[in-house]
């Protein structure tokens, strides 16, 4: 299955990768590659922790018993990874073969923002301090850490190198700078792109928090990756489904796709958001997206939390998913 356009030409991997049964895969919900293009998958799991070569074959698993609920992964220096366990209220850096290495803020315990669990509606106006519900974060401008708090915040949070905060930015709200849950965030060097998801755009700051640009009509996006070349892969989880039990899924408009635009906020190729998808070229419940060294795409979607208000059966559908550039 061929998706895209013109050099931005993908292929469907099928079958991609062979994730063991022992793995206990429920849905995968993060994918990082390291320098070496081993993918490593973040995952609902009894084995949360999956790592594949990029043809698919499995390499390690490691995590049994550390997350409460995986939700982000992120690559730092020396290939370690940073882990957001949302429901663990932490974050937390290990070696690629699961080392513990260090904790980043607080953990365990959500500080106090006023959120009724999940409901975002329901976070205090000056929102709050690390962490209550933190989604996913980025290794910065200068090796800073920028950590999306996230479902149960509506903030920002820079670390430096040493783990020290440093500042905070963002309130719950629809106005610029604002956030209703700010779910994903990459970068490409020098900004930052947040994926402010129940707001349906993506915000645009410096590494000081100051507000450049806001890209607008992207439906629910739920991850942004920046790829070398400069061009900003934009996973929209869309109105179909993932949506919080106040709301109800709405077919007038676009289910789950991917976007890909240039700096400078300009489309390039789109594919998926047609409904629910049966073949390769739609996707259920976008998360997460990454890229490998040949420009290859990995994605990840949680079809099983995404179903759970609206009662598809998603037993049948890919969680993890690989498309190869197409030569030109």
């Amino acid at each position: 299955m061929t998706v895209g356009t013109g050099s931005l030409t993908f292929e469907a991997v099928p079958g991609w990768p062979d994730v063991p049964a022992q793995a206990g895969l429920i849905e995968a919900i993060g994918v990082a590659v390291d320098a070496h293009d081993h993918v490593y998958v973040f995952a609902r799991a009894d084995i949360p922790v999956l790592v594949f070569d990029a043809d698919g074959t499995f390499l390690r698993g490691w995590g049994e018993g550390l997350f409460v609920r995986p939700h982000g992964i992120s690559i730092g220096a020396g290939d370690t990874l940073y882990l957001v366990d949302d429901m663990g209220h932490s974050v937390r850096q290990f070696t690629g073969d699961g080392e513990l290495l260090r904790t980043i803020g607080p953990s365990g315990t959500p500080s106090d923002t006023g959120a009724d669990g999940f409901d975002y509606r329901t976070i205090r106006p000056e929102a709050g301090p690390p962490f209550n519900l933190p989604t996913n974060l980025i290794v910065g401008p200068g090796g800073d850490l920028f950590i999306t708090d996230g479902y149960g915040n509506a903030r920002v949070h820079r670390f430096s190198v040493e783990g020290e905060l440093l500042a905070s930015w963002g309130s719950p709200g629809a106005q610029p700078g604002q956030f209703n849950v700010p779910h994903g965030i990459g970068t490409d060097g020098q900004r930052l792109y947040v994926a402010d998801r129940e707001n349906s755009r993506v915000q645009i700051f410096s590494p000081e928090g100051e507000l450049l640009d806001v890209w607008d009509n992207l439906p629910r996006p739920a991850q942004v990756h920046v790829a070398p070349d400069g061009l900003v892969y934009i996973f929209e989880l869309g109105f179909h489904t993932g949506v919080f039990p106040w709301n109800s899924p709405d077919t007038s408009k676009p289910s789950g796709r991917m976007s890909i635009f240039d700096r400078d906020g300009n489309l390039l190729t789109r594919w998926g958001g047609n409904g629910f998808p049966t073949t390769s070229e739609d996707f259920y419940a976008p998360h997460d997206v990454f890229l490998d060294s040949v420009g290859s795409i990995y994605t990840a979607e949680v079809k099983a939390a995404a179903a759970k208000f609206v009662g598809d059966d998603t037993s049948m559908l890919p969680s993890i998913r690989k498309f190869v550039r197409s030569s030109e």
